[in-house]
């Protein structure tokens, strides 16, 4: 997973840099908000790491800036700060977009976890992207292709592609247009 570093201060994007590389990430480091929301536009990556207090650009405006970017997949978006920020400033953060909160100096096993987090809910940000795209959907039998040109019931491909389980049962419209003479399945006509 690639993550773009925010941060204006050297020393901390060298140390972060290491961290995330040590942990197998990808990074593109950037020396500020500025720096950063022009390499996002760019090129959008799924995590970010800001620093909060950034001249030009902190780390609220590059947040509000990325989410007001159209068509951008969602961007997990970690804020680091150098204090205990208080609950009016973590107020405003999380109505600028900003997920999750760390304090300096950085802990290598907490944001070790934080990651771990982002990318399990990218995961499923992505799950629900790709069901709400268009599936191809067979009009008599109801059958779903799916990306390998298999054709499956629909339960069989929303199961597969998020793990939902379905129980079945009948709406009220169908019950009143088949209970007429027809049997439905699973039951007995009234004269067997």
């Amino acid at each position: 997973m690639k993550i773009l570093i925010a941060e204006d201060d050297p020393v901390s994007v060298k140390i972060l840099q290491f961290t995330l590389e040590h942990f197998g990430y990808e990074v593109i480091s950037t020396a500020g908000g500025t720096e950063a929301w022009d390499t996002f536009d760019r090129e959008p990556v799924r995590v970010v790491v800001s620093d909060w207090m950034m001249p030009d650009v902190d780390g609220l405006e590059l947040c509000r800036r990325i989410r007001a970017r159209p068509k951008t997949e969602y961007t997990y978006f970690i804020l680091l700060t150098a204090i205990n920020t208080g609950r009016e400033n973590m107020r405003q953060a999380m109505d600028a977009g900003i997920d999750d909160f760390l304090t300096k100096p950085l802990d290598r096993e907490a944001i070790l976890m934080r990651l771990r987090v982002a990318e399990r809910i990218l995961d499923f940000t992505t799950q629900i992207r790709l069901l709400k795209e268009l599936i191809p959907i067979c009009m008599y039998c109801k059958k779903v292709r799916d990306d390998s040109d298999f054709w499956q019931q629909v339960e069989t491909y929303i199961h597969t592609h998020t793990g939902s389980n379905f129980s079945h049962g009948i709406c009220p419209d169908c019950f009143d247009s088949h209970k007429a003479g027809a049997t439905l399945p699973g039951w007995k006509s009234s004269g067997s």
